[in-house]
Protein backbone atom coordinates (compact mmCIF):
# COMPACT_ATOMS: atom_id res chain seq x y z
CA UNK A 1 0.00 0.00 0.00
CA UNK A 2 2.82 2.70 0.49
CA UNK A 3 4.16 1.65 -2.49
CA UNK A 4 0.87 3.01 -4.22
CA UNK A 5 1.39 6.11 -2.15
CA UNK A 6 4.70 6.52 -3.53
CA UNK A 7 3.40 6.30 -6.98
CA UNK A 8 0.75 8.61 -6.58
CA UNK A 9 3.24 10.84 -4.85
CA UNK A 10 5.68 11.37 -7.68
CA UNK A 11 2.70 11.16 -10.09
CA UNK A 12 1.42 14.31 -9.28
CA UNK A 13 4.81 15.49 -8.65
CA UNK A 14 5.75 14.99 -11.93
CA UNK A 15 2.11 16.28 -13.19
CA UNK A 16 2.82 19.61 -11.37
CA UNK A 17 6.65 20.37 -10.94
CA UNK A 18 7.22 22.06 -14.44
CA UNK A 19 10.73 23.96 -14.70
CA UNK A 20 13.05 20.45 -14.61
CA UNK A 21 14.40 18.69 -11.73
CA UNK A 22 15.10 21.86 -9.32
CA UNK A 23 11.12 22.23 -9.76
CA UNK A 24 10.60 19.21 -7.69
CA UNK A 25 12.61 20.16 -4.49
CA UNK A 26 9.46 22.03 -3.00
CA UNK A 27 7.37 18.44 -3.98
CA UNK A 28 9.76 16.71 -2.10
CA UNK A 29 10.34 18.76 0.85
CA UNK A 30 6.70 18.48 1.60
CA UNK A 31 6.49 14.53 0.77
CA UNK A 32 8.98 14.32 3.20
CA UNK A 33 7.57 16.16 5.88
CA UNK A 34 4.19 14.88 4.81
CA UNK A 35 5.45 10.85 4.56
CA UNK A 36 8.09 10.81 7.14
CA UNK A 37 10.08 8.85 4.79
CA UNK A 38 13.06 11.54 4.56
CA UNK A 39 14.42 14.20 5.86
CA UNK A 40 15.21 17.66 4.83
CA UNK A 41 19.20 16.47 4.97
CA UNK A 42 18.27 13.00 2.70
CA UNK A 43 17.07 15.98 0.55
CA UNK A 44 20.54 17.40 0.25
CA UNK A 45 22.12 14.81 -0.24
CA UNK A 46 19.31 13.88 -2.95
CA UNK A 47 20.75 16.93 -4.81
CA UNK A 48 24.57 16.13 -4.48
CA UNK A 49 23.73 12.73 -5.46
CA UNK A 50 21.38 13.61 -8.16
CA UNK A 51 23.66 16.22 -9.23
CA UNK A 52 27.06 14.32 -9.62
CA UNK A 53 25.36 11.14 -11.57
CA UNK A 54 24.47 11.51 -15.20
CA UNK A 55 20.91 11.66 -16.29
CA UNK A 56 17.93 14.52 -15.29
CA UNK A 57 18.16 15.63 -11.54
CA UNK A 58 14.08 15.01 -10.85
CA UNK A 59 14.76 11.06 -12.02
CA UNK A 60 17.79 10.79 -10.23
CA UNK A 61 16.09 12.48 -7.26
CA UNK A 62 12.98 10.13 -7.65
CA UNK A 63 15.80 7.09 -7.80
CA UNK A 64 17.20 8.26 -5.01
CA UNK A 65 13.61 8.57 -2.54
CA UNK A 66 12.42 5.09 -3.93
CA UNK A 67 15.56 3.34 -3.57
CA UNK A 68 15.18 5.02 -0.05
CA UNK A 69 12.66 4.51 0.92
CA UNK A 70 11.48 1.17 -0.20
CA UNK A 71 14.34 -0.32 -1.98
CA UNK A 72 15.31 -1.23 -5.98
CA UNK A 73 11.46 -1.51 -6.13
CA UNK A 74 10.46 1.60 -4.74
CA UNK A 75 13.33 3.31 -6.94
CA UNK A 76 11.67 1.96 -10.33
CA UNK A 77 8.38 2.65 -9.47
CA UNK A 78 9.22 6.53 -8.41
CA UNK A 79 11.05 7.18 -11.57
CA UNK A 80 8.32 5.57 -13.89
CA UNK A 81 5.68 7.11 -11.72
CA UNK A 82 7.80 11.03 -11.86
CA UNK A 83 7.91 10.75 -16.00
CA UNK A 84 4.43 9.16 -16.61
CA UNK A 85 2.72 12.25 -16.24
CA UNK A 86 5.20 13.42 -19.15
CA UNK A 87 5.04 9.95 -21.30
CA UNK A 88 0.99 10.51 -21.43
CA UNK A 89 0.91 14.26 -22.43
CA UNK A 90 3.37 13.63 -25.40
CA UNK A 91 1.29 10.77 -26.45
CA UNK A 92 -1.62 12.51 -26.28
CA UNK A 93 0.07 15.69 -28.22
CA UNK A 94 1.17 13.00 -30.83
CA UNK A 95 -2.04 11.71 -31.47
CA UNK A 96 -3.68 15.13 -31.60
CA UNK A 97 -0.67 16.48 -34.07
CA UNK A 98 -1.01 13.27 -36.50
CA UNK A 99 -4.82 14.11 -37.02
CA UNK A 100 -4.30 17.62 -37.79
CA UNK A 101 -0.28 17.47 -39.86
CA UNK A 102 -1.87 18.01 -42.98
CA UNK A 103 -3.96 21.26 -42.13
CA UNK A 104 -2.42 24.35 -43.87
CA UNK A 105 -3.42 26.13 -40.09
CA UNK A 106 -1.28 23.57 -38.20
CA UNK A 107 1.47 24.08 -41.46
CA UNK A 108 1.37 27.76 -41.41
CA UNK A 109 1.85 27.59 -37.49
CA UNK A 110 4.51 25.26 -37.24
CA UNK A 111 6.35 27.82 -39.94
CA UNK A 112 5.81 30.71 -37.54
CA UNK A 113 7.35 29.03 -34.75
CA UNK A 114 10.68 28.39 -36.54
CA UNK A 115 12.18 31.02 -36.18
CA UNK A 116 11.18 31.81 -33.30
CA UNK A 117 12.58 28.42 -31.57
CA UNK A 118 15.97 29.39 -33.80
CA UNK A 119 15.73 32.80 -31.93
CA UNK A 120 15.61 31.13 -28.59
CA UNK A 121 18.54 28.74 -29.29
CA UNK A 122 20.68 31.54 -30.50
CA UNK A 123 19.94 33.52 -27.51
CA UNK A 124 20.78 30.40 -25.49
CA UNK A 125 23.80 30.32 -27.31
CA UNK A 126 25.01 34.43 -26.99
CA UNK A 127 24.23 33.74 -23.01
CA UNK A 128 26.20 30.63 -22.77
CA UNK A 129 29.57 32.27 -24.87
CA UNK A 130 29.23 35.53 -22.85
CA UNK A 131 29.81 33.57 -19.14
CA UNK A 132 32.28 31.23 -20.90
CA UNK A 133 34.39 33.45 -22.91
CA UNK A 134 34.93 36.16 -20.60
CA UNK A 135 36.42 36.65 -17.32
CA UNK A 136 33.54 39.65 -16.29
CA UNK A 137 29.93 40.53 -17.36
CA UNK A 138 30.19 42.25 -20.61
CA UNK A 139 28.48 45.40 -19.36
CA UNK A 140 31.31 46.06 -17.14
CA UNK A 141 33.91 46.25 -19.70
CA UNK A 142 34.68 50.11 -19.49
CA UNK A 143 36.44 50.18 -22.20
CA UNK A 144 37.87 48.73 -25.80
CA UNK A 145 41.18 47.41 -24.32
CA UNK A 146 38.99 46.19 -21.32
CA UNK A 147 37.33 43.82 -23.98
CA UNK A 148 40.29 42.08 -24.77
CA UNK A 149 41.80 41.84 -21.43
CA UNK A 150 38.08 40.53 -20.20
CA UNK A 151 38.39 37.59 -22.53
CA UNK A 152 38.96 34.18 -21.22
CA UNK A 153 41.47 33.06 -23.68
CA UNK A 154 42.10 29.64 -22.20
CA UNK A 155 38.13 28.81 -23.01
CA UNK A 156 38.11 30.30 -26.49
CA UNK A 157 41.49 27.91 -27.39
CA UNK A 158 39.56 25.29 -25.92
CA UNK A 159 36.26 26.25 -28.47
CA UNK A 160 38.51 26.46 -31.21
CA UNK A 161 40.13 23.48 -30.74
CA UNK A 162 37.14 21.15 -30.18
CA UNK A 163 35.12 22.91 -32.28
CA UNK A 164 37.23 21.60 -35.75
CA UNK A 165 37.10 18.11 -35.21
CA UNK A 166 33.57 18.27 -34.47
CA UNK A 167 32.64 19.42 -37.73
CA UNK A 168 35.54 17.20 -39.88
CA UNK A 169 34.99 13.75 -37.90
CA UNK A 170 31.81 12.14 -36.54
CA UNK A 171 32.74 10.95 -33.55
CA UNK A 172 30.11 10.53 -31.35
CA UNK A 173 29.26 14.13 -29.41
CA UNK A 174 30.28 11.97 -25.76
CA UNK A 175 33.82 12.21 -26.53
CA UNK A 176 33.68 15.79 -27.17
CA UNK A 177 32.21 16.33 -24.07
CA UNK A 178 35.00 14.02 -21.88
CA UNK A 179 37.61 15.40 -23.54
CA UNK A 180 36.28 18.86 -22.55
CA UNK A 181 35.88 18.23 -19.39
CA UNK A 182 39.47 16.18 -18.93
CA UNK A 183 40.83 19.30 -20.38
CA UNK A 184 38.86 22.01 -18.26
CA UNK A 185 39.86 19.61 -15.18
CA UNK A 186 43.48 19.87 -16.26
CA UNK A 187 44.19 23.36 -17.31
CA UNK A 188 41.56 24.77 -14.45
CA UNK A 189 39.26 26.48 -17.16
Amino acid sequence: MRLLQLAYEFFITGLLAFGGGLATLPFLYDMGTRTGWFTNEDILRMVAVSESTPGPLGINMSTYVGILTFGLLGGIVASLSLVLPSLLTILLVIKILDKFKTSPKVKAIFYIIRPATMALIVMALISIAKVTFFNVPLNEIGSFSGFFSAINYKTLILAVVLFIPIIKTKLHPIFFIAASAIIGVIFKL
